[in-house]
């Protein structure tokens, strides 16, 4: 019989050439010249260059912005879906799942063109429209997954302390979901930064997100600096993704 882990290797392959390679070659050209010689120019460029540092300010602020608008709204639906009172069918479910088949671009354009039919100015406000279309699923179903797998005998054991409904939504309820509500504002917010596709089409590239000038860097052939933005994105998903791991932890700690 075959071993188990010679079934890993096509997998161990896929991730080698597919992940851990591009990585390595953002790190290789990230400190690079043009001529192929080590140099930090391209990272201290991105500290002294004004262009970059209010790009990268714009984009942590949509970001921002648009966790903060997907957990108003995407909580209350999350609840409300998880709740057997409120909602007995599936469906209700499967048409929060449903506009997640459709490529993310052709939302995107779709969005954008009943925008211009309607007659709204793209700018801001269109884009925070799309960024929280798109990513509000992201927030609905991490919330969804961890208030459906929750012990309803908190719940009860509180209200047959004397708890009041409210009461027992802000004191049990929430601090149990904390750790959906980290997973959901981790899928949100660092895709919102790097993305650029939604502020192309949705401003008409009159407001330009840290992933937008990653990808012109990229498109004018200025590998390396662009290289050294994509590196200095994966140094902040990476430190985001510890501190939310190590959040998740204490939360799900503080339950034991």
């Amino acid at each position: 019989m075959v071993k188990r882990s010679t079934w890993s290797l096509p997998y161990f392959i896929f991730m080698v050439v597919f992940v851990v390679l591009p990585l390595l070659l953002i790190v290789l050209y990230a400190f690079q010249d043009g001529a192929g010689h080590f140099t930090l120019s391209n990272i201290t460029r991105f500290f002294t260059d004004s262009d970059s540092l209010q790009t990268f300010a714009l984009s942590i602020e949509v970001a921002l912005e648009n966790t903060l608008i997907c957990i108003l709204l995407g909580y209350p639906a999350a609840w409300i879906l998880s709740n057997r009172k409120l909602n007995r069918s599936a469906v209700t479910v499967m048409l929060f799942i449903m506009p997640m088949w459709i490529n993310a671009l052709m939302r995107t354009l779709a969005t954008a063109e009943l925008f211009n039919m309607l007659g709204f100015t793209l700018g801001k406000g269109t884009l925070l429209f799309g960024m929280v279309y798109d990513y509000i699923p992201f927030m609905i179903y991490p919330i969804y997954n961890i208030l459906m797998k929750m012990d309803s005998s908190y719940a009860e054991a509180a209200e047959d302390l004397g708890a009041t409904p409210w009461k027992v939504f802000w004191k049990v309820t929430v601090p149990l979901s904390m750790p959906g509500v980290m997973s959901g504002v981790l899928m949100v917010f660092m895709p919102t930064v790097s993305t650029f596709a939604i502020s192309e089409f949705l401003t008409n590239n009159k407001i330009k997100l840290f992933g937008t000038i990653i990808q012109e860097n990229i498109n004018s052939s200025m590998w390396n600096y662009g290289a050294a933005l994509a590196f200095i994105m994966l140094i902040i998903i990476g430190l985001t993704s510890l501190m939310g791991d190590n959040k998740q932890a204490e939360a799900e700690g503080g339950l034991i």
